[in-house]
């Protein structure tokens, strides 16, 4: 079964990077496909997140941002940083996420992170997901996302 990155877990293969990729319009094709036969007439397919995807956001928002090209962070078993990029995981309203670009200490995510979360938010806004920029503690930004109701 295919999983989308979260940012939680090991490194993605590089061997099998190409495999990856195609899983990953697979799996995005499948999401279409079922956005289309469960849409209201007249609508497209990009614009409106489906109800599996409301109910597993996480999941959901991972595979938008992995088919968009965003790098996922990776970690080792006990947790700690591996590599730079999105992190995926779940907010504090129903149904909705935040993004987060975290890296190892000193890999520089700090410094990326404002051109990053822009990169993750037109990623998201293609698959029909509102993504609203916030500042956390020690002034890191983050993504706060929720379907889009159109």
């Amino acid at each position: 079964m295919f999983e989308a990155a979260t940012g939680d877990g090991p490194p993605l293969p590089r061997s099998g990077a190409e495999q990856r990729s195609r899983e990953v319009r697979t799996a995005v094709d499948g999401l279409l496909q079922i956005r289309r036969l469960t849409l209201r007439r007249g609508g497209d397919p990009r614009d409106v997140p489906a109800d599996w995807e409301r109910r597993q956001p996480v999941r959901a928002v991972a595979l938008a941002l992995e088919a968009g090209g965003i790098p996922p962070s990776s970690t080792d078993g006990s947790g700690a940083r591996l590599s730079t990029g999105y992190r995926v995981r779940p907010g504090e309203g129903d149904g909705a996420t935040v993004v987060e670009w975290l890296g190892p200490p000193g890999a520089g995510a700090a410094r990326e992170e404002a051109a990053a979360l822009a990169a993750c938010a037109t990623a998201l806004a293609g698959l029909g997901w509102e993504a609203l920029l916030y500042r956390g503690p020690r002034g890191r930004r983050f993504l706060e996302v929720e379907p889009s109701a159109t």
